[in-house]
């Protein structure tokens, strides 16, 4: 079974989580905490609606390496489905965190995309989670995933931190 997503080279969302649950399982006391981000293009039904579904795929893959690039290489970038990613940052606190989660934001709004020479604005809404302790995927992902709800609702094109537990 295929552990990287075809479209945009990250990795599928089954290896995603699979890979941050076995190092949340494993992880050693002196570990410092780390971070889930939840990423998702804002607005991105108008993208397929409005320039077609190519269109759509390749802000995807402008999106996913503005992702890669904006990370560091031990950190893990997955596609969790549709236009959503998530990025697991291991070792970092909530203002790495943020700090990347702000790059990420600033790079997907720099990128220059013009499907049939029509500029088209490209932005992401975050929404992230930290933990200091023991963490599960699952409440992770639930507390980054009600961030990500919350930059959405405030204006998108934002980021939205929370230190967990």
């Amino acid at each position: 079974m295929a552990s990287t997503d075809w479209l945009t080279a990250c990795l599928n969302r089954g290896a995603f989580t699979g890979a941050v649950s076995r190092y949340l399982d494993r992880r050693a006391p002196t570990d410092n905490g780390g971070a889930l981000l939840i990423v998702d293009a804002d607005d991105f039904k108008s993208v397929n609606d409005r320039f077609g579904h190519d269109a759509g795929d390749e802000a995807l893959r402008l999106i996913a390496g503005a992702i890669r690039q904006a990370v560091r290489g031990t950190d893990l970038v997955g596609r969790l489905g549709g236009e959503e990613f998530g990025i697991f940052l291991a070792e970092s606190d909530v203002v790495a965190a943020d700090h990347v989660a702000e790059r990420i934001r600033r790079s997907v709004s720099a990128i220059a995309f013009a499907p049939g020479d029509e500029r088209c604005a490209l932005s992401v809404s975050i929404g992230g989670a930290t933990y200091a302790t023991r963490a599960q995927f699952g409440e992770l992902y639930r507390l980054a995933d009600q961030h990500l709800y919350e930059a959405k609702n405030t204006g998108r094109d934002r980021v939205a931190m929370m230190q967990a537990a």
